[in-house]
């Protein structure tokens, strides 16, 4: 299967929003949460990255949330693509998807690991559910903040929908939650036991996150998680 650029539009300076289709399918079914797998050749060897989708179902079309590795080759690469350009992809895959029965949720988040969640907060399962979601997501500066207006909107619009950005060196016009994403999911989980905790991001993080999660007595079901590292 082949995945063509539609467009795309950058989000701060090294990370881009891309919308592409799967023009030999009529829809491409997928979880939200799931990814995509794209492959091209550099140099005669064959590279393969997993990008997760970042945007709910939508007929064929579908996003992807991605940050340029300055001496990588294969984000560099999707970097240089232009609208018509064509990638190689295989999927949807993957098992990072709201676990059912459905329970109120903790989303935990940094950097480009908000792409799921953008995903999963859009499922139709979740919106209709009446479950509470909060997502707590961190960034080093303002700008990483990604989706950031999207998330206050919907937190506005949709209740039981919580959004707490936090940023960890904020500028002087800052105003929001300074810190680390660790302390805000102690504040967040209270004396409550009965969530369901997502975690996407880099690995330190994420690994953090679960032995917080499992000294306080969390079940492994309970902590659903993807490291980006």
């Amino acid at each position: 299967m082949i995945a063509r650029l539609i467009e795309y539009r950058n989000l701060n300076p090294d990370v881009r929003h891309f919308l592409f289709e799967a023009p030999e399918v009529a829809r491409l079914d997928f979880i939200p949460g799931q990814f995509v797998s794209l492959t091209e050749e550099f140099d005669g060897k064959r590279i393969t990255r997993a990008y997760s989708l970042s945007s709910a179902p939508d007929g064929n079309r579908f996003e992807l949330c991605l940050n340029e590795v300055k001496d990588g080759r294969f984000s560099p690469h999707l970097f240089r693509m232009q609208p018509g350009d064509t990638v190689a992809m295989r999927g949807p895959l993957g098992q990072f998807v709201l676990r059912e029965p459905l329970r109120d949720s903790i989303f935990v988040a940094t950097g480009t690991g908000i792409a799921p969640f953008r995903s999963m907060l859009h499922d139709p399962r979740l919106v209709s559910s009446g479950r509470a979601a909060h997502l707590i997501f961190g960034a080093r500066y303002e700008h990483g903040l990604l989706y950031g207006e999207e998330f206050q909107a919907l937190s506005a619009s949709r209740p039981g929908f919580t959004f707490t950005p936090t940023i960890t060196r904020p500028g002087p016009e800052w105003k929001g939650r300074v810190g680390r994403v660790q302390p805000l999911l102690r504040e967040a989980l209270g004396e409550r036991r009965d969530l369901d905790v997502y975690v996407c991001g880099l690995k330190e993080m994420v690994d953090d996150v679960r032995a917080i999660l499992k000294d306080l007595g969390f079940d492994r079901k309970q902590i659903v998680y993807e490291k980006y590292d």
